[in-house]
């Protein structure tokens, strides 16, 4: 069997360590050896992308959120999913997130991070919500393995009552907050009708047509 090559570490901005690994052709990043994404299964990132951006194809003007670059996939999903005109802005923490989806991981997703309408921010998405000045027609989520901070602690301020009503009011009416999850989750589904979303939740498999587990996809409109 060919052995797992590791193409970079990195720490979290709570001390946990993210390490890229390599096998053949196969891409993993665990943190703090939990896997948290691999490009052998992300038919449900791009899933996520396709159920909070189907409202946007006549949108020229639409402004998108990604929380998380991750391997890239879930970025390249919105950006073939949003108008020519569209503005897709990715919060990632992890700077070297940035420098592996520029370097090893680039191919993947056919190399997203070189579309003109993908932005990158350096940051906490909670932060970037915070300092909006203008709304966004979607935002997606897909910074943990669910609505729980797992990769980071403060994450977990996203899915409670304060985090959702802060996005809430970051979209504008009719905007859909997306949320990716490895397993349903029915008392976050009761908060997202809770504070104010028209709230639906999607088992989608992990690997798309390839089959694979479920994963579960939170989706709120705003009315």
């Amino acid at each position: 069997m060919i052995p797992w090559e590791t193409l970079g570490t990195a720490r979290a901005p709570e001390g946990g360590q993210l390490v890229l690994y390599r096998r053949g052709g196969e891409f993993v990043i665990r943190v703090n050896g939990r896997e948290l994404m691999t490009s052998r299964a992300h038919g449900s990132e791009e899933h996520l992308a396709r159920l909070a951006c189907v409202r946007l194809a006549g949108r020229e003007s639409a402004r998108v959120l990604v929380g998380g670059l991750g391997l890239g996939y879930t970025l390249r999903a919105t950006l073939d999913a949003v108008p020519a005109g569209a503005e897709v802005i990715v919060a990632e923490i992890v700077p070297a997130v940035v420098e592996w989806n520029r370097g090893p991981l680039a191919h993947l997703a056919g190399r997203p991070l070189e579309d003109p309408r993908a932005t990158v921010r350096i940051a906490d998405v909670g932060a970037v919500l915070r300092r909006a000045t203008i709304r966004f027609d979607a935002i997606l989520l897909d910074v943990d393995n669910g609505p729980q901070g797992l990769t980071r602690k403060a994450n977990q301020l996203l899915y409670g009552d304060a985090g959702l009503g802060l996005a809430r009011r970051a979209l504008r009416p009719g905007g859909a907050l997306a949320v990716w999850s490895a397993e349903r989750d029915e008392p976050f589904l009761r908060r997202l009708r809770k504070a104010g979303f028209s709230a639906s939740a999607h088992d989608v498999p992990a690997r798309g047509r390839g089959g694979g587990p479920n994963h579960t996809i939170f989706l709120g409109i705003v009315e």
